[in-house]
C-alpha cells in the first residue's frame, strides 16, 4: 500500500435507491468506512483511498461513490456556481489531454435546466485549468476520463468526482434487461432485507419461482460465493482521475479475484429459478455466464401452475424470493390476481417452514397470497412505490396435505428431473362475499343456458351489478370475458373497493370456466368528448364473433367499448328483419354493426355517419368481413347534426343512437340527448321517406321523450320489447322508440 493511501480520510458520498439508505450505511461500515449523515437516497461517509476503492468494488447497494470536493450554501445563480467550481484545484484531478463530463442534478430560480447547469460547471473547470496554464479539456458525455458530480438543492451546492463512473448497479452481466427490470442493487437490497447473507452461510437454499432474467438469483449467488459484485466491471471512474493510485487498486482486485475463486469452489448453496418463458431463461443463463457463476444456478422451464419442488431440495428452511409482475394498468389485473393466489397456494403446499419474500408495487395483490407478512419494507422500484413483504410459511395440517395433486407429482417424477411430496394445496379459501359472487355468476349462467342454446348467441351479459358489493358488468364474448368496473362513489373506501374487485377476479375464472388471461377489465366512468374513442391500449388484439348471420370484429382490450353494444342486440335483429329492399341510414353509427345487420337483411344501400375515424375504419372492416359492397354501403365522417342539415337524400329506414352527452371538438356545440333529441329527431324525420320508419334509441337512464314529438309523429315506445334474457334484470339501460309520419 502506498503512503498516499494512508493519508487523512476523504469526504465521500454514496448514492443508492430510496429506502435502502440504512442498509447502505451498514454496508459501508462493514467495508471499513465511517458513515456519517444519511440523506435521501444517499449516505455521507469518510474513508481513505483504499477503502473508497474497496467500496466501489464490493458495494452491492450503492449507485455511485462521489469524492466530495466542495459543499457550499447560498448558491443560486450560474455565476455563483461557476465561481465555486473555478476556485477548486482541477489540475489535481484532470490530467492534460483527458476528457470530462458533468452530471448536474437539481435546479434553482436561475438554473432551471440540467444542461445549463452542466455547462456552467464545465465553464468553471475550464476557467480553473486555463488559469493554471493547462489546456482546455474536451467533453465526452458517453465515456469520459473524468466524470464530475454536481448537485444543487435548496441553494446548497455539492461538487465532486464520480469514482464509480457508470452507476455501480450496472454490474455488466445484463445485456438484454427485458421489461421493467429489477436493478441489481435493489435486488441485492431485497436479499439483504430477507436475511439472505446469513441464510447462505447457514447453507439454506433459495428459489425464485418467477425468475425472469435471473437478477435475484445472480445477486444471491454472488453473495453466497463471496464474489465482489463489480469484479468483472471493465472500468471505474477513478481510473481516469489524476489522483488514481493503480498499485492500490491492483492489490484490491487481486484479493477479490482470489476470494471469488475460493468462494465459487466452496459454495454448495442451492439456487434454483423457474420461469415459463424460454426467452427469459435464455437471458438468465447468459447473464449467469457473464457474472461468472453459471455453475451455481439451476434453471427450470416451468410455469407457476406447474411448479414442483426439486427432489434435491430437502431443507426444512429456505428462502422463496420473487418479484412478480404487479399490474401498473387495470387491464393486467385478471391474470395477476390468480397468479398471486397461485403463488400463495404453491408456497404453502411446497415450502412449509420456509420464508417467502415478495417484492411488489401492488401490496393489495400481495394480500391474495393468503399469508400474513410479519415484516414490510417500503421501497422504490424506479419511480414506483413498492413493498417487500416477508412471510413465514406455516407447516401443513394433515388434512391440507392429503389434498395434494398426485397427478402433478407423478408427471414430475416421470420426467426424472423434479418431484414433490406435495404439489398443490387445497383450493384457497375465499371470502364469504366472494363465494356468493361466484355462486351468482354460476346461477346466472345456468339461467341463460336454455336461451343461449336456442338463440345460438355467444356474446351476452352474465352479470350486471346484481350484488351492490360487486359493482361490475360481466360480459362473455365466446371464450373471453369482458369486465367493466363501475367507479365506486366517494363514500366507498377505495381499499375496500379494490379488495372486492380482486375477490371477484379471483373466483371468476373457475365460476365461468375461463382462462384468467382471457379476462379483460376496464373501469366504467362517465365519458366526455372523444374519451370513448381514445385508446386504453394499443394491442390491436381484435377477434371475430358471430351475431346471427353477421360476422363482427370486437376488441376487448384497447378501447372503453368493445365495438359491439350487447344490450342493443334485439334492436339490430329488428333492423335486420325490417331492412329488406330499404334505403338505410345509421346515425352515430359507431362500428356500424346495425348497418351490417340491415345490409344482411336485404337493405338496398346504406349510409353510416359518425365523427370518429377509428370507428369508421372499424365499420369498413366489419363491412369487408361480411362481403358488403362499399359502393352500396358508404361511411361518412361528419357531425350528424351538420350532415342532416345538409343532406337531401331520403331513406326508408333510419336508426339513430346518439350518445348521452358529448362535447367533442369536432361538433359545433355540446350534445345532451335529453335537451337536443327533439332537434335531432326533427332533422332525421325530414330525411325519412313517406311510409318509412325511424328507430330512435339512447342510453340516458331517465330519458323522457319530448311531448311535441308524440304530437307531431306516430310514436311507439318499444323499449320493453328490446331486452333479451341477459338484460332483463335492468330494463333502464336504454330506451327505444319507433317513429313514423302520421297518415
Amino acid at each position: 500500500m502506498t503512503e498516499s493511501s494512508q493519508t487523512a480520510p476523504l469526504n465521500l458520498l454514496a448514492t443508492c435507491p430510496k429506502g435502502i439508505e440504512s442498509l447502505l450505511a451498514d454496508e459501508l461500515s462493514a467495508l471499513g468506512a465511517e458513515p456519517g449523515k444519511t440523506t435521501v437516497a444517499g449516505v455521507y461517509f469518510s474513508a481513505n483511498l483504499e477503502t473508497a476503492y474497496r467500496i466501489c468494488l464490493w458495494s452491492r447497494l450503492a449507485n455511485r461513490i462521489i469524492l466530495l470536493l466542495a459543499r457550499e450554501s447560498m448558491i443560486d445563480t450560474a455565476e455563483q456556481v461557476r465561481d465555486v467550481v473555478a476556485r477548486l484545484p482541477w489540475t489535481q484531478h484532470l490530467t492534460p489531454g483527458k476528457t470530462l463530463a458533468v452530471d448536474f442534478h437539481g435546479r434553482s430560480d436561475h438554473i432551471r435546466h440540467t444542461r445549463f447547469g452542466a455547462q456552467t460547471v464545465k465553464d468553471g473547470v475550464v476557467d480553473s485549468l486555463q488559469l493554471a496554464g493547462q489546456e482546455r479539456p474536451n467533453v465526452d458525455t458517453k465515456t469520459p476520463d473524468l466524470r464530475i458530480y454536481a448537485h444543487l438543492h435548496r441553494a446548497n451546492l455539492s461538487l465532486g468526482i464520480d469514482l464509480s463512473g457508470e452507476s455501480l448497479h450496472r454490474r455488466g452481466y445484463r445485456r438484454d434487461v427485458g421489461h421493467a427490470p429489477l436493478k441489481e442493487n435493489l435486488a441485492a437490497a431485497l436479499l439483504v432485507r430477507a436475511g439472505w447473507p446469513e441464510r447462505a452461510k447457514a447453507g439454506e437454499p433459495l428459489l425464485d419461482p418467477l425468475c425472469g432474467a435471473g437478477t435475484l438469483l445472480i445477486e444471491a449467488a454472488l453473495m453466497a460465493a463471496d464474489q465482489a459484485p463489480n469484479l468483472n466491471r471493465e472500468r471505474f471512474g477513478f481510473q481516469g482521475w489524476a489522483g488514481h493510485e493503480e498499485p492500490v487498486w491492483k492489490e484490491l482486485k487481486r484479493e477479490a479475484e482470489a476470494r471469488a475463486s475460493i468462494g465459487r469452489k466452496r459454495c454448495k448453496t442451492a439456487l434454483v429459478g423457474f420461469d415459463q418463458s424460454p426467452a427469459a431463461l435464455t437471458a438468465a443463463k447468459a447473464n449467469a455466464m457473464r457474472a461468472g457463476i453459471p455453475a451455481l444456478i439451476t434453471l427450470h422451464g416451468q410455469s407457476l401452475s406447474q411448479l414442483t419442488r426439486p427432489e434435491t431440495i430437502t431443507a426444512e428452511r429456505g428462502l422463496l424470493i420473487t418479484n412478480p409482475p404487479y399490474g401498473e394498468r387495470l387491464g393486467e389485473l385478471p391474470e395477476l390476481v390468480r397468479l398471486y393466489a397461485q403463488l400463495g397456494e404453491k408456497a404453502k403446499a411446497l415450502f412449509p417452514g420456509w420464508t417467502l419474500a415478495l417484492f411488489t408495487g401492488n401490496p393489495d395483490l400481495g394480500h391474495r397470497l393468503g399469508l400474513r407478512a410479519h415484516k414490510q419494507y417500503a421501497l422504490k422500484n424506479g419511480a414506483l412505490d413498492a413493498k417487500l413483504l416477508l412471510m413465514e410459511i406455516a407447516h401443513h395440517t394433515a388434512s391440507s396435505a392429503s389434498q395434494a395433486d398426485s397427478e402433478s407429482a407423478s408427471s414430475a417424477s416421470d420426467s426424472g428431473e423434479m418431484v414433490s411430496a406435495v404439489t398443490a394445496s387445497a383450493k384457497p379459501a375465499v371470502s364469504e362475499n366472494a363465494q356468493m359472487f361466484a355462486n351468482r355468476l354460476a346461477k346466472n349462467q345456468k339461467r341463460l343456458k336454455k336461451w343461449l342454446k336456442k338463440s345460438g348467441e355467444t356474446c351476452y351479459r352474465v352479470y350486471d351489478a346484481d350484488m351492490p358489493e360487486y359493482a361490475l358488468a360481466v360480459d362473455r364474448y365466446g371464450d373471453r370475458v369482458h369486465v367493466q368496473e363501475y367507479a365506486a362513489p366517494s363514500s366507498i373506501n377505495p381499499a375496500q373497493a379494490q379488495k372486492r374487485l380482486f375477490d371477484a377476479l379471483e373466483v371468476m375464472p373457475e365460476a365461468l370456466d375461463v382462462d384468467p388471461s382471457k379476462i379483460y377489465i376496464k373501469r366504467r366512468e362517465r365519458q366526455t368528448g372523444t374519451a370513448q374513442y381514445q385508446k386504453r391500449d394499443a394491442s390491436g388484439e381484435r377477434f371475430e364473433v358471430r351475431e346471427g348471420d353477421a360476422r363482427l370484429w370486437v376488441n376487448l382490450r384497447d378501447y372503453l367499448d368493445t365495438g359491439l353494444f350487447l344490450d342493443h342486440r334485439p334492436v339490430r335483429r329488428m333492423l335486420n328483419e325490417m331492412a329488406s329492399g330499404k334505403r338505410f341510414l345509421n346515425l352515430f353509427c359507431y362500428t356500424a354493426t346495425a348497418t351490417v345487420q340491415a345490409a344482411l337483411g336485404g337493405a338496398s344501400d346504406s349510409v353510416s355517419v359518425d365523427m370518429s375515424n377509428t370507428y369508421l375504419e372499424w365499420a369498413k372492416d366489419n363491412f369487408a368481413l361480411n362481403k358488403l359492397d362499399p359502393r352500396l354501403h358508404r361511411v361518412v365522417r361528419d357531425d350528424c347534426f351538420r350532415w342532416l342539415e345538409a343532406a337531401n337524400a331520403e331513406f326508408d329506414l333510419i336508426f339513430m343512437d346518439p350518445p348521452t352527452f358529448s362535447n367533442s371538438k369536432k361538433m359545433r356545440d355540446t350534445l345532451d340527448v335529453q335537451r337536443d333529441h327533439p332537434r335531432l329527431v326533427e332533422l332525421a324525420m325530414a330525411r325519412l321517406a313517406p311510409g318509412g320508419t325511424l328507430v330512435f334509441s339512447n342510453n340516458q337512464r331517465r330519458f323522457k321523450l319530448a311531448e311535441e314529438l308524440s304530437e307531431r309523429y306516430a310514436v311507439e315506445d318499444i323499449t320493453s320489447r328490446t331486452f333479451d334474457p341477459d338484460f332483463q334484470r335492468r330494463t333502464n339501460l336504454h330506451h327505444v322508440f319507433v317513429l313514423r309520419h302520421k297518415q
